[in-house]
């Protein structure tokens, strides 16, 4: 089957307007019409090969929502119609110890990525979310709660979920004290969802103007981080602190933030290494420093299930394939309230 799709063609060229073949529909498989395709800041880095890991031509996307047109012969929790999304993972191997677990994002022969990764069965290499359509095994598709609206459920699936993890694996509940370091697409996730889950949100950030939206999406505090004097009055208040900063910096202030046995977790990536911190209050406060990488089918298929429950779903400017280099160049300096959102069916493609 073929479909229209936006691709990156090499590192330096904008992307463009390709046609793609989808791989044949097998038994555990289910066909989706892409709606809603959310645009996460890795996709620019894996369009500009930042990283290193590109294949072209490279379809990215990562934050799919659409509804079920076809199903394989195999497929029980699916039928045609269904509103569904599909997140960072297609696949894993199904056998190490993380899979058994239900844990297949830290799977120990590597997930299998939606876009840029390479399929085992056919050799090629998948194809993700900025396009018409996806092919996508139904052990990695998630059901959409039907009263949110969807152009917002499509950044849970990285985004959300990302924050979500670290949220429920620190039993995050009533009486909790969340930091949130960083109010961007990772941020107010976090301090929605942490929000919602009763905690008490205190938001750092560099600049003042952030305050109202801070308060907005459900925080209670928010600190200026460059302040001295407002980060000291923060010390050992919080009991887990999500830093959602993708650049690096020094962690020793937040550290010093929590409470004795307090969570430091890493969620953003920088592109340069962060500094060492001082392991002092580690070792005296039984402070933990920690890294989480986005969450399992499990963990996103509860938070989804819990913002129906609560009504939640991310802020978003939605655009047309055709925008998708501009929001790129927006989105590297910062310029988007939370999250940009692709609507396909407002997308024109050429030839169609």
């Amino acid at each position: 089957m073929t479909v229209h799709a936006m691709a990156a063609i090499s590192a330096g060229t904008p992307l463009q307007a390709v046609t793609i073949e989808l791989r044949e529909t097998r038994p555990d498989d289910v066909r989706i019409e892409i709606l809603y395709c959310g645009i996460c800041h890795s996709d620019l880095h894996m369009a500009r090969n930042e990283w290193g890991v590109s294949h072209y031509p490279l379809v990215p996307g990562h934050e799919i929502v659409g509804k079920v047109i076809e199903t394989g012969g195999k497929v029980e929790r699916f039928a045609v119609g269904d509103l569904v999304g599909v997140g960072v993972m297609v696949g894993a191997c199904g056998q190490c110890d993380c899979c058994r677990m239900q844990e297949e994002q830290y799977c120990e022969q590597g997930f299998l990525a939606t876009y840029n990764g390479l399929d085992p069965v056919n050799g090629e290499r998948t194809r993700g979310g900025y396009a018409q359509s996806i092919v996508a095994d139904q052990h990695f598709v998630v059901s959409i709660p039907d009263n949110l609206p969807v152009e917002g459920v499509a950044p849970l699936l990285c985004a959300g979920v990302t924050v979500w993890s670290p949220l429920r694996q620190g039993k995050v509940g009533p009486g909790s004290r969340v930091g949130v370091v960083g109010l961007g697409g990772l941020g107010h996730m976090a301090v929605k969802l942490a929000a919602a889950l009763g905690a008490e949100v205190t938001l750092f950030t560099t600049s003042a103007a952030k305050a109202a939206d801070a308060r907005r999406l459900g925080a209670r505090q928010v600190v200026i981080s460059s302040d001295e004097v407002t980060m000291r009055e923060a010390a050992r208040s919080l009991d887990i602190v999500l830093d959602c900063v993708a650049a690096a910096h020094d962690l020793n202030p937040y550290l010093a933030c929590l409470k004795t046995f307090g969570q430091l977790v890493l969620v953003g990536i920088p592109d340069q290494p962060h500094a060492a911190p001082d392991v002092t209050p580690l070792v005296f406060r039984r402070l933990s420093l920690s890294g989480t990488s986005i969450g399992s089918i499990r963990e996103t298929q509860d938070m989804l299930d819990f913002c129906g429950r609560h009504e939640l779903v991310a802020d978003v400017e939605l655009i047309s394939m055709e925008q998708v280099e501009s929001a790129f160049q927006r989105m590297a300096r910062g310029d988007v309230k939370y999250r940009f959102v692709v609507d396909m069916l407002a997308s024109h493609w050429p030839g169609a």
